[in-house]
């Protein structure tokens, strides 16, 4: 899935992500930056990710335009 980062607390780590086919929010899995090269998230920042059993957002990656579907990649 794609989205936008809503909220981060780096602190806690802790955030919401927002999907683009709905702009339903999901909250971040407690592993969701583990083997990813964030060490941080800021909001608007777009990302692609996974959802796990529990319908929170797990696995976040960078994605090129090209993997996000914008029209002209």
């Amino acid at each position: 899935m794609q989205g936008v980062v809503k909220a981060f607390d780096p602190g806690t780590g802790t955030g919401l992500i927002l999907r683009d086919t709905d702009l339903g929010e999901l909250e971040l899995a407690a592993d969701a930056l583990e083997g990813s090269i964030f060490r941080m998230l800021r909001p608007g920042q777009r990302v692609v990710f996974d959802v796990n059993d529990e319908g929170l957002a797990t696995r976040l990656r960078l994605g090129s335009e090209s993997d996000m579907g914008t029209p002209g990649y």
